[in-house]
């Protein structure tokens, strides 16, 4: 499948333009300044916004913006947009539950102070995209999409942001995320390199989703090898799926192998094991395939995960077509507890503080009506990065917390290996200081050029949750140009 073009830079600055037509150029605009958060024993030092980056005149994408803190060099300090996955996932969970200033609690009402909050080292952006996802919506309410479009309208986003924030035009700019991020960041990245006005330093991606064959190709491998798969099951897939020592595991055309592929996926997707960090507990216990919750029907779908071509996406597509889902269906990430998050956002001081429209949507971590219509057109993402590196100009991080299932770190260390750049740093250890000041190993890396392949040890998915002091090491280094 030929993946779609990205619309012409030249067309899109104009709807840039137009998008923000009627509002003077200023400082940070008054009406979206949180002047008191609920939840905080004491309110921050540092100033933070939240409010809609309005787009094609119809789309309303909400952002939580939180400025730097600490030193008094915050001039000094770059800017940071950051993106979940999904696709159809808020990126406010990156807040509240990864590496923003504060996170919420299990009583989904008190926030604590992150000691490794990533806005010490940066301002940093929360966007929710697509439109549809958390609090953003539009006036048609029609959240089709797709990968091409996600990247357009999260352009428009970023230059409407810098419209009412003008005073971070300047800085040095960088574009985060994680899972899905692995498809949004590359797609955004092309057009923003594009633009002279915006001054992109560098991409980093946490277990993202760079290509599909490489992650599902390396997810039995990594099942194998971490005792998921028994020796019956892993003969059969050799057999199967294997041809003169290269295996398929990702489209085989051979019954048989799908039929073992079946059984792999309903060991890592169904068994309860969970799914972004494999030796995690599973929150809320086994959960079935799904269950009705207060008349809703509750999906244990993958979330910010991607879905096994075509096996997984097709039980999945199933699923969304079932009566009951076409009425309320929310999609829960599995093994994750999303109540506290929800709780908080959908308070009605909270929405009021961060200057949620009065008839917004009710806040959820992910979005059904968005990953129903979403329409993914890129399968890998080989010549977006290959574009990025040509250019010599850009810092770019693809890093895996290493016991991950959903987007594992093999698979990502083969993409990277894939684009074929010259080597400048053979893998090994990355060493960073803990809480007792000792060295310990963070993971390992490999470093090419302008390209880094970076694990962190005993991570899954959001790596920050999981290894917050190490998260925070690896991202000073990487937006400060040091060695890792």
């Amino acid at each position: 499948m030929r993946p779609a073009g990205a619309a012409p830079l030249a067309w899109l600055l104009l709807l840039g333009l137009a998008a923000g037509a009627g509002v003077g150029v200023g400082a940070a605009p008054p009406g979206h300044e949180v002047a008191f958060l609920p939840g905080l024993a004491k309110q921050p030092g540092f100033r933070q916004f939240s409010g809609y980056l309005d787009v094609d005149q119809d789309k309303h994408l909400h952002y939580w913006f939180v400025e730097a803190q600490g030193d008094g060099a915050a001039e000094k300090k770059p800017l940071v947009l950051w993106l979940n996955g999904g696709p159809g996932c808020s990126s406010v969970t990156g807040l509240l539950t990864e590496h923003g200033p504060f996170t919420i609690q299990d009583d989904g009402a008190t926030l604590e102070y992150n000691d490794y909050a990533w806005n010490k080292l940066a301002h940093v952006l929360y966007l929710e995209s697509p439109v549809g996802v958390g609090y953003s919506y539009s006036d048609g309410k029609d959240y089709r999409t797709n990968d091409t479009e996600v990247a357009r309208v999260n352009y428009l986003a970023l230059k409407e942001f810098l419209r009412l924030f003008p005073e971070y035009g300047g800085k040095d700019l960088y574009l985060t995320g994680e899972s899905y991020g692995g498809i949004y960041l590359p797609t955004l990245a092309v057009l923003v390199m594009e633009d002279p006005g915006l001054n992109l330093k560098g991409v980093a991606v946490g277990n993202g989703l760079s290509c599909y064959e490489t992650n599902d190709n390396s997810l039995v491998y990594f099942a194998y090898y971490h005792g998921l798969l028994g020796t019956r099951l892993w003969t059969d897939l050799q057999n199967f799926c294997c041809s003169k020592g290269k295996c398929n595991f990702h489209d085989s055309s051979s019954l048989n192998c799908t039929l073992a592929m079946v059984e792999v996926i309903r060991i890592v997707d169904e068994s309860g094991l969970n799914i972004y960090n494999l030796y995690a507990p599973c929150a809320g216990g086994v959960p079935g395939s799904y269950r009705y919750d207060d008349g809703k029907l509750v999906t244990h779908d993958l979330g910010n995960n991607f879905m096994l071509q075509p096996v997984r996406y097709s039980w999945r597509q199933n699923l969304l077509a079932l009566p009951a889902g076409k009425k309320g269906v929310r999609l829960d990430p599995p093994c994750t507890n999303t109540t506290a998050p929800s709780t908080y956002m959908n308070d009605p001081q909270v929405r009021k503080a961060l200057h949620i429209v009065d008839d917004g949507p009710e806040w959820e971590m992910c979005s059904f009506a968005v990953s129903r219509g979403y329409k993914r057109l890129f399968t890998k993402m080989n010549e977006h990065y290959l574009k990025l590196l040509s250019t010599m100009k850009y810092r770019i991080l693809l890093y895996n917390g290493d016991v991950d299932m959903a987007c594992n770190f093999l698979g990502d260390e083969w993409f990277v290996n894939s684009l074929k750049q010259k080597v400048e740093v053979s893998r090994r250890p990355w060493i960073y200081t803990d809480e007792k000041g000792q060295d310990q190993i963070g993971g390992f890396v490999k470093e090419f050029t302008n390209i880094s392949f970076l694990t962190v040890k005993g991570a899954g998915h959001m790596v920050p949750t999981d290894q917050p002091r190490a998260a925070f090491n690896m991202f000073e280094r990487f937006i400060n140009r040091k060695p890792f």
